[in-house]
């Protein structure tokens, strides 16, 4: 039986959906930013012809496609969040809102989300068996930083680029049977880790239309809706596009992967068995990631009991 696991972290929320012992989907939550489905008040502050404008909020700017008729600068409009910000290197996305008539309030955050989707959630303690990490979590979060992801047969490189996200496949030799696996690898990982907007998968030379089918349905059997795609094309390659509410996983984890690293230790000390040992050994990096943040290493120490000090 399927089921969420959620943890309640220092410094993010954690939550995977585990299924048949293993993990097939994976989220994280970090304080700040604006969620989807929050509504607000914004000024409008840039509003541009063609393309995309740019309002102002409390809780900082967003880029609005369709600005209503009569609206000018400095106008001040009710607006929904439909995506949320994405983290990349040297240009992040500001999140994308749309104008509204609903009242003021918060879109909903991880938990509320899991509950939402129908699927029984159980809520984990830092004393209780780390069933998180007993299904996976560790390894995912590694696929996530590396993009090297195994199958049975083959592997995946993962590369999130500002245009895409790409999936290369290799393995021994150009069969059918190797691009088949490919496909259905490929779409378990854009769910574990919720990757949208447009993805590409560059196969291994498939002949022959029957072959180039077989990896269309293997990825239309895998994937659930709403998806778009193309057909496998002679040069093996093939495009899907997905609804792009949050960043995805490797987008979150490689836009600050000290920040990663920190969080995981900050989770693991946490869990470790009584006594906790005051004095704990990180890496200079982690040190001063943390030490711009005191209030995590102070809520660590409150959590565990023991005056958490970093050396």
């Amino acid at each position: 039986m399927a089921e969420w696991l959620y943890e309640a972290g220092l410094g993010e929320n954690r939550a995977a959906l585990v299924e048949g012992g293993r993990i097939v989907a994976a989220r994280i939550e970090r304080p700040g930013g604006l969620r989807v489905g929050t509504v607000l008040e914004a000024r409008l502050v840039e509003r541009v012809a063609a393309g995309l404008s740019r309002v102002e909020g409390d809780a900082g700017a967003a880029v609005i496609e369709r600005v209503p008729t009569g609206v000018t600068e400095g106008a001040r409009l009710m607006v929904a969040v439909v995506r949320e910000g994405i983290p990349e290197v040297g240009r992040p996305k500001l999140p994308r809102v749309v104008a509204t008539d609903a009242a003021p309030g918060d879109g909903p955050d991880l938990l509320a989300r899991c509950h939402a989707s129908g699927v029984p959630v159980r809520a984990l303690a830092p004393h209780q068996p780390d069933d998180l990490e007993a299904a996976g979590w560790s390894e995912v979060l590694e696929e996530a930083l590396s993009g090297e992801i195994a199958f049975a047969g083959g592997s995946l490189r993962l590369s999130p680029t500002p245009a895409m996200a790409l999936f290369d496949v290799d393995g021994p030799g150009a069969t059918p049977a190797l691009a088949v696996a490919a496909a259905t690898a490929a779409a378990e990982a854009i769910v574990r880790h919720d990757i949208g907007g447009s993805i590409g998968i560059d196969f291994p030379t498939v002949t022959g239309k029957a072959e180039r089918l077989a990896v269309a349905a293997a990825i239309d059997a895998t994937l659930p809706q709403p998806f778009e795609r193309t057909a496998l094309n002679g040069f093996g390659f093939l495009q899907i596009v997905r609804p792009r509410a949050h960043a995805s996983l490797p987008e979150l984890l490689r836009a600050d992967p000290v920040a990663a690293e920190a969080l995981a230790l900050l989770r693991t000390i946490e869990r470790t068995p009584p006594p906790v040992a005051p004095d704990q050994s990180v890496s200079p990096r982690v040190r001063a990631w943390l030490a711009d943040r005191p209030h995590l290493v102070a809520e660590l120490s409150r959590r565990t009991g023991v005056p958490i000090s970093l050396r």
